[in-house]
């Protein structure tokens, strides 16, 4: 397994990449890095983990459900390849995302961790 070295929200992280994985490690760092810095730059949220959490929850939130679907997912759009219009989340979103990182701040208050 190959060792890359990356950055997210200005900070390096080295990763395991499995080989010829390269190109899909890029685009998700790229899409971490961007949720990421999005949310970041809006300013509600300065600590790095929950901008962390909130981010995952953005990228978990857009992966559609198979479930409900024969259709199979497409893959990610080749490096470069642009993958469409970034919108923010609608306000019915921001108001389920907000109560999420209300339940995590009681929880984090509670003992101060997150698991």
């Amino acid at each position: 397994m190959k060792q890359l070295e990356v950055q997210i929200m200005g900070q390096s992280y080295l990763l395991g990449c499995p080989e010829n994985g390269e190109t899909r490690l890029q685009d998700a760092v790229s899409k971490v890095d961007a949720a990421m810095c999005r949310i970041r730059d809006a300013g509600k949220v300065k600590a790095r983990d929950r901008i962390a959490v909130l981010a995952a929850l953005n990228l978990a939130f857009e992966v559609p459900d198979r479930s409900l679907t024969d259709t199979p997912v497409p893959a990610a759009a080749p490096s470069g390849s642009p993958a469409g219009p970034v919108t923010a989340p609608d306000e019915a979103t921001q108001a389920q995302l907000a109560a999420l990182l209300q339940r995590l701040d009681t929880a984090l208050h509670i003992d101060g961790r997150l698991l």
